[in-house]
């Protein structure tokens, strides 16, 4: 009989750290997953440059247009509904947050080399040329329940122009 309590408790603890480590590498590959939607989705936003500021010389992105853009280009990239929600098939699970969207270009006022710095979300950056910012976040997955809330998921991506001197 002890034999028997001594098996089922170490079929326990395996099972526990095998959950523990699913968990973990589906968030590895849900945060890689938001990464690279955030960077192709910041890379779109910031090609929404006023035509006509273009023309006289300022490079000025659009801000509802980049917006719009960024947004559409998450939904595309994660398999997202309108409201950020994933769609069936999607690979999350919870809805996605924007967190964060700041255009900084020409006529945000700031002069360029600047350095970025948000102490919310952690980003201190030298920006070259004007920019497009933004966070995202969605929930931790969880397979395994514990005491401590989980953090969520949150992501930063930065895309600038770097002027030619």
């Amino acid at each position: 009989m002890d034999y028997i309590v001594k098996l089922a408790f170490v079929l326990l603890i395996f099972l526990y750290s095998w959950f523990f480590q699913s968990q973990n590498q589906e968030w590895d590959v849900q945060r890689s997953l938001l990464k690279d939607a955030n960077n192709i989705a910041v890379h779109d936003a910031a090609q929404e440059i006023s035509e006509n500021d273009l023309f006289h010389g300022r490079l000025i992105i659009e801000p509802t247009t980049a917006f719009e853009t960024f947004k559409t280009s998450l939904e595309s990239n994660l398999g997202l509904d309108d409201s950020l929600d994933p769609k069936k098939g999607s690979r999350l699970h919870s809805a996605v947050k924007i967190k964060k969207f700041v255009i900084l270009d020409e006529s945000s006022g700031v002069s360029f080399p600047f350095l970025y710095e948000d102490s919310e979300f952690g980003i201190t950056k030298y920006i070259q040329g004007p920019s497009v910012i933004a966070v995202i976040e969605t929930a931790h997955p969880v397979l395994v329940s514990r005491s401590k809330s989980v953090e969520p998921i949150v992501v930063p991506a930065v895309q600038e122009y770097k002027f030619n001197k």
